[in-house]
């Protein structure tokens, strides 16, 4: 966790596991006292939680009914994805519907849901869920339209070379996974940058620079905007924007904003 101070405003800032295990347990002392002391909190996305809105938005720009998935990948890839279908017992055919990059964004999901970990036990929806109770007022920074077009938006080689880098870290198994939770325990951001920004700046430079800079960019502007109100917010975004050399505290910084680890 980090704070952001004037003399008439502080923003609690805390990058987020989306997903996390039900019996992985955390502090939530410093977290639970921040949401209480606020009166905002600002998301990633607001609506989190509300899939009948964001389901049509993810068929509009995650399927191609016309063009199925293995046109658009070589024998190797095919043969690839089929391996890591069988090992998550997903059928080849099922597959078929999806753009590369719904297909990678599913092969992202399945071994963390088969290592048990859940949306619904999240750091996210934990603090959506108390600040509501507090009556807070929650934002989001992006919509989810707006989220998943900054894939659906790739070129398509891109969503294909995203498809082939997804599916050869579902392919390691959870032991990454694992280390990933450890080191977000502890508050390792070294190791957080080294899974998850070092090696996508590394295999997608692209969607690095769409995923991660550009929005933190774009998120230090509205901080500054915030900054300039008075009051107690709290803001919540993916441990991936916290960390490496483009995180969201180097863009504050740039700004003349000082961020301190609380």
């Amino acid at each position: 966790m980090w704070v952001i101070r004037d003399k008439d405003s502080t923003i609690y800032l805390i990058g987020t596991v989306h997903l996390l295990r039900h019996e992985m347990e955390w502090d939530k002392t410093k977290v639970t006292k921040t949401v209480t002391e606020s009166r905002e909190l600002w998301l990633e996305v607001a609506n989190i939680t509300d899939t009948a809105a964001i389901s049509p938005i993810v068929a509009q720009y995650g399927m191609d009914l016309e063009h199925p998935l293995s046109t658009k990948l070589t024998a190797a890839q095919k043969e690839k994805m089929s391996q890591v279908a069988a090992t998550y017992g997903v059928p080849m055919e099922s597959l078929e519907m999806f753009k590369p990059w719904m297909a990678a964004m599913m092969f992202t999901l399945l071994p963390l849901q088969k290592a048990g970990f859940d949306q619904n036990a999240g750091v996210d929806l934990f603090l959506k869920t108390q600040a509501e109770k507090e009556g807070d007022k929650v934002c989001g920074f992006e919509t989810a339209e707006q989220q998943i077009r900054i894939f659906a938006e790739l070129p398509e080689p891109e969503q294909v070379s995203f498809l082939e880098e997804t599916l050869r870290d579902a392919a390691k198994g959870t032991a990454q996974l694992e280390q990933l939770a450890r080191a977000w325990l502890t508050g390792d951001t070294e190791t957080i940058g080294n899974i998850l920004v070092n090696d996508l700046k590394k295999e997608s430079p692209s969607l690095y620079q769409k995923f991660v800079v550009q929005r933190n960019i774009a998120w230090s502007e509205k901080i500054a905007e915030i900054l300039k109100r008075s009051g107690v917010q709290q803001i919540a975004v993916g441990a991936a924007h916290l960390a490496g050399p483009d995180s969201l505290q180097v863009q504050l910084a740039r700004r003349g904003i000082k961020v301190e680890r609380y």
